[in-house]
């Protein structure tokens, strides 16, 4: 295996020769596939063995799945072909390695949420592992740190930026030296294993603030238009066709619009064919769940519906559509992680929007970033079509790589 001189200073650097020995701590940050997550967990566990025996670590995400999946799927694969003798116990959520007579436990965790702190309480770590550091809760990472108490413990960070006023950034990358740690920020050029036409797929891919924290690795705030790159003046036409299969994803709303969007597939590409809104403010009336659901069905009209994607606050709303027989799915509404999502399907051109979907394209041009806000936040305006096409475009096509588009517009007043 190739690595890069970045890749070879995180693989070295707690070893004794090396010129940053005494640092207790590593941070790599920067681009995505940018080869810093491999390198971190091979150091990682090749630190551990070296210097510890019947010791106890930690390995933490944001979620234990997560972890398994971008971490040890590929990582201990390469450990048992090195000569380390490895059984994960997935029950106990426990990997043991044993290697020339020593053995130690490195115990998974997920820092979903701020209650994912009492889980690790308690433990002794002599050393953890937080990938995706950036992801996972202020008291979480704390927690994990403060159970490092096993003289010469070491932690090790490792993330894709968020924004300039994360906690993360400031409490961490902004103080690396004065708490003794090295920080090394990691681009695509440092990943030898990525070609230079998968570096410049990766450049097409992201725009706006995606392109700059994850092709170039900037800890940069979200500003102006969410989906800057979009032109609603370049929105095609309806493609003819017979439409192979059909979903509605629903934004609900009461005192504010209600958004529901039709998608039909067309040789590969899903198109949003009809659009539902209802502005009660402007109609100066309220509809009732029963009305919303017929409109619902005359929007699907004679079509087979695979299911219908709903916002997950709408209980009664979802209890309305199920008691007349339609297949619901509550959304993904993990706000971030679905315009991501949408976003790359837009700039990909998997997700196209046509030009009969009227408030779907003007709220397309409105839709923008809160500058005023602390964290990533849009502005809760001119955001309901925006949110109907995010959870079809989380939920539905979460884990597709089809394309997509957008049609016609159906508006009850």
């Amino acid at each position: 295996m190739k690595f890069s001189k970045k890749q070879r200073v995180v693989l070295n650097w707690w070893r004794k020769k090396s010129p940053h020995h005494s640092c207790e701590a590593i941070i790599c940050d920067g681009a995505v596939r940018s080869g810093k997550t491999l390198c971190m967990g091979l150091s990682f566990f090749l630190w551990a063995m070296s210097d510890f025996r019947g010791a106890r670590f930690g390995i933490c995400g944001k979620t234990i799945s997560s972890l398994r999946r971008n971490v040890l799927t590929e990582l201990l694969p390469k450990l048992s072909a090195i000569g380390f003798s490895v059984k994960e116990k997935r029950s106990e959520n426990l990997v043991r390695v044993t290697y020339r007579g020593r053995s130690n436990d490195f115990y998974i965790f997920g820092g979903r949420d701020e209650s994912s702190s009492s889980l690790i309480q308690g433990i002794t770590f002599a050393g953890v592992l937080l990938d995706e550091v950036a992801l996972m809760p202020r008291s979480f990472v704390e927690q994990a740190c403060a159970r490092c108490s096993v003289s010469g413990s070491r932690l090790w960070f490792n993330c894709n930026p968020e924004g300039p006023r994360h906690w993360f950034y400031t409490e961490w990358v902004c103080n690396a030296q004065a708490r003794n740690c090295l920080y090394l920020h990691f681009t695509m050029q440092d990943n030898p294993a990525l070609s230079p036409a998968i570096r410049q797929r990766y450049s097409r891919l992201y725009s706006g603030v995606f392109f700059r924290r994850f092709v170039l690795g900037q800890w940069v705030a979200a500003e102006g238009r969410v989906y800057d790159f979009f032109d609603a003046a370049d929105a095609p036409s309806v493609p003819t066709g017979t439409f192979s299969k059909w979903y509605i994803s629903c934004d609900y709303g009461t005192v504010n619009p209600a958004s529901f969007g039709l998608w039909g597939q067309l040789g590969g590409v899903w198109y949003r064919v009809k659009e539902f809104y209802f502005d009660s403010r402007q109609q100066m009336r309220q509809m009732t769940d029963a009305e919303y659901a017929d409109a619902l069905e005359q929007l699907a009209g004679s079509r087979k519906i695979e299911a219908i994607i709903v916002d997950p606050s709408a209980a009664s709303f979802i209890e309305t559509l199920r008691r007349r027989g339609l297949h619901v799915k509550r959304a993904d509404n993990d706000v971030i992680s679905g315009i991501r999502r949408t976003s790359d399907l837009l700039k990909s051109g998997k997700l196209v929007i046509c030009d009969t979907c009227g408030d779907c394209l003007r709220e397309m041009e409105q839709y923008v970033w809160d500058t005023r806000a602390g964290t990533d936040t849009v502005k809760k305006e001119h955001d309901h079509a925006m949110d109907d096409m995010r959870y079809f475009a989380a939920t539905v096509l979460s884990h597709q790589e089809a394309p997509i588009a957008a049609r016609a517009i159906v508006r009850r007043g």
